[in-house]
């Protein structure tokens, strides 16, 4: 059957254009640890900074988040997405680790116009003001016995049907923490445009 008599969806046939791009935070068996116990504004575990010019459609954000084997009833641990809807991320940034924005048409010759890091060791020169909260999970610890405490399970999984237009300059942020220090993975996805071509 040949490609184009396929009756894909509009966000497969953006990916098909070239807009889809994909970033992971944290591999394989590396997960990214958070530098507090609790969400630091300062300190995002992954972001996709937008600048001026530039227009994303997150469409796919997931986290799965490991916590410790030892906690105090109680204890909490939680993944927050959120938007800085006036300003991108401050380019001077330098202690965190760059991450590279995959094609999710491989091979496809458009690359992301976007900045993205993960793992912000040190608080950043400029704060991000989370102007827009997308999603947001929650976990507690309960001891139930004495011989251990059993964590409920820590993911979060946003794929919008309407996705938010984000018009750059803004950066989208992926945080995880809480009353414990938190570990775990993410994948971010989302398509791209000029803004001038919306």
């Amino acid at each position: 059957m040949l490609l184009h008599k396929v009756p894909f969806d509009w966000k497969q046939r953006a990916v098909l254009q070239g807009r889809g791009f994909h970033v992971d935070i944290g591999a394989f068996s590396t997960p990214i640890v958070g530098d507090t116990t609790i969400i630091d504004l300062d300190r995002p575990i992954g972001c996709i900074s937008v600048p001026t010019g530039t227009t994303i459609l997150p469409i796919r954000i997931t986290a799965q988040c490991l916590m410790p084997l030892v906690a105090a009833d109680n204890n909490e641990a939680e993944i927050l997405l959120g938007v800085d809807i006036a300003k991108a991320a401050d380019d001077s940034e330098t202690t965190h680790t760059d991450e590279t924005a995959l094609k999710m048409y491989v091979g496809h010759s458009v690359t992301s116009l976007c900045t993205c890091f993960s793992a912000q060791a040190a608080n950043m020169t400029t704060a991000p003001v989370i102007g827009m909260e997308l999603a947001r999970a929650f976990t507690s610890a309960e001891i139930v016995s004495a011989a251990g405490t059993f964590w409920n399970r820590l993911e979060m999984s946003y794929e919008p049907e309407i996705s938010p237009v984000l018009v750059g300059p803004c950066a989208l942020y992926l945080y995880w923490g809480g009353t414990v220090q938190v570990s775990g993975f993410g994948q971010i996805e989302w398509l791209e445009y000029l803004s001038a071509d919306i």
